[in-house]
């Protein structure tokens, strides 16, 4: 065998985590900017002079155009090709964030949020897809998932630690400007490290009345629950829309089973280990994007804290869910399989949330805080990096684009209906809480904020509660091993999806 042969092998596992390398830095910069300009809302404010009310569009504008369009996004990844899809995402997304950064209005500050939505909603999933067709080999495709599990989970984190930094010694704009720096590595090395995929078969068309169907639906859904939580449940937009999406969700399933080219093949999210997962995802969506919000809040407003004290104070949750991430998915998943893992995950996230609802005003941070952090973030990285990578495993390849889009698409649906349901709950705590404790004095208020951040965390134990009933029950056990030592069984490693596209690559010697 000549030198060459002999040394392409090591080539190729080199090229595969440089892919991942590429990958982490795109899902990196579209999690972390759900969070990270939370923190520099006040700072932008101030400079656009915009209204409190106009100020949830800032947030609302990008999770709209973000969740609406991340199944087209998908989609859009499986027909023009990844490699492509990726590297368009990247650069749509870094115009928008320069584009915001140089806002000197409010409306033009809405409308670049909107673009990085769009964008990121083409860029998400096809990071995701890139990484399922680029690691099937099992022990390697554990520790990739292992990593963007962690990015996934720790990015909302992330983004608070950075806007908080970035804010305090730079400018709010740069909370944007960031992007771009992030983004032109990411595209250099897309260019240089992403594999073109080569389609076989002719080109499969777009199924535009499911396009259709299902962007309104998921706009419809996530705009009712961003108008729930600034106004209100009883409001006949809120109920409209939320009515809306579900009549919109019921045809566009109809469709699906009759399309000829469906946007999405029910045999993705039948199957029951990634209906599953989708759910897990969902629920663990809901719960965190509660963690952040409302420990952010009391961090802030009841105990003082600055940004940038903020983001340091979630560092050592993001450092337990990166450890609980490597640890799940290579040694724990492969040995017990997510039935066993997802709900461990689950039971960590409530115990974290019900340790949450005993702070007060004068709690401290070692003892009262940091320990329900670290168990948080241990169940996040026990939830989302198993959760993830059994939501696309065994996909015909053809669908990995809108499988993992199906990831995101749960991730961002349970954080809006956590985000409207826990500020709902919270704010009516707050008020009862006052009317019950009259008359009103500001040691009252600060005593109602910290009552209605308790509310939200049991409500969130709730949630994972919940999820931890769900993942026992729908998980199917961990497959017996086959003779590669894949473990196709029992619809883990193989389903009804999957096609010789997708069987696992032979193992490359290193």
């Amino acid at each position: 065998m000549s030198q060459t042969s002999a040394t392409a092998p090591a080539a190729v596992s080199s090229r595969r985590w440089w892919t991942l390398t590429v990958v982490a830095l795109a899902q990196l910069m579209v999690v972390l900017d759900s969070t990270v300009v939370n923190i520099a809302l006040p700072a932008a404010q101030a400079d656009l002079q915009f209204s409190n009310g106009d100020r949830q569009w800032i947030v609302t504008a990008y999770s709209l155009a973000f969740g609406s369009l991340l199944l087209l996004g998908g989609r859009v990844s499986d027909l023009i090709g990844r490699k492509r899809t990726f590297i368009i995402g990247l650069i749509g997304f870094a115009a928008a964030s320069a584009l915001g950064g140089a806002a000197d209005s409010f409306g033009m500050l809405v409308f670049a949020r909107a673009l990085q939505g769009a964008f990121g909603a083409l860029l998400a999933p096809t990071a995701l897809a890139v990484l399922t067709t680029t690691f099937t080999i099992p022990k390697e495709r554990s520790r990739a998932f292992g990593i963007f599990g962690a990015i996934a989970g720790a990015g909302g984190a992330i983004g608070l630690l950075l806007g908080g930094f970035l804010t305090e010694k730079f400018d709010w704009r740069w909370n944007l400007y960031i992007n771009v720096f992030i983004a032109v590595i990411a595209v250099i090395g897309a260019v240089i490290f992403v594999a073109n995929a080569k389609r076989e078969g002719a080109r499969p068309k777009l199924d535009i009345p499911g396009t259709i169907l299902v962007s309104a639906a998921l706009f419809s859904l996530v705009y009712g629950f961003s108008n729930a939580e600034t106004d209100g449940w009883d409001s006949p937009l809120t109920w409209g829309f939320l009515t809306a999406a579900g009549v919109l969700l019921v045809a566009f399933v109809l469709w699906q089973r009759r399309a000829a080219h469906p946007l999405l093949p029910l045999s993705i999210i039948l199957d029951r280990n990634r209906g599953a997962a989708y759910s897990s995802v969902l629920i663990a969506g809901a719960g965190m994007f509660g963690i952040f919000l409302f420990v952010t809040y009391y961090l802030q407003a009841s105990l003082g804290y600055s940004p940038i004290q903020t983001g340091l104070s979630f560092l050592p949750m993001i450092l337990m869910l990166v450890l609980a991430a490597q640890l799940g998915n290579n040694i724990f998943l492969p040995r017990f399989g997510p039935k066993v893992l997802v709900p461990i995950g689950m039971l960590l996230g409530m115990t974290g949330m019900i340790y949450l609802t005993h702070l007060t005003t004068s709690s401290s941070y070692a003892a009262d805080i940091l320990p329900p952090l670290m168990i948080l973030g241990f169940g996040m990285g026990t939830i989302m990096p198993a959760s993830i990578q059994t939501a696309t495993l065994g996909v015909d390849r053809r669908f990995a684009g809108v499988a993992s889009a199906m990831v995101n698409t749960s991730q961002q649906v349970g954080g809006s209906i956590g985000t409207a349901l826990l500020n709902t709950l919270a704010a009516t705590a707050a008020t009862n809480y006052v009317a019950s404790h009259l008359p009103a004095s500001a040691a009252v208020a600060a005593d109602a904020a910290v009552a209605s951040y308790a509310t939200a965390y049991w409500w969130g134990a709730g949630f994972f509660a919940v999820g931890f009933v769900l993942s026992a029950l729908l998980f199917r056990r961990k497959p017996r091993p086959t003779a590669d030592g894949t473990g196709a069984t029992s619809g883990t490693a193989a389903s009804p999806s999957t096609s010789p596209d997708s069987a696992p690559e032979p193992v490359v010697a290193h």
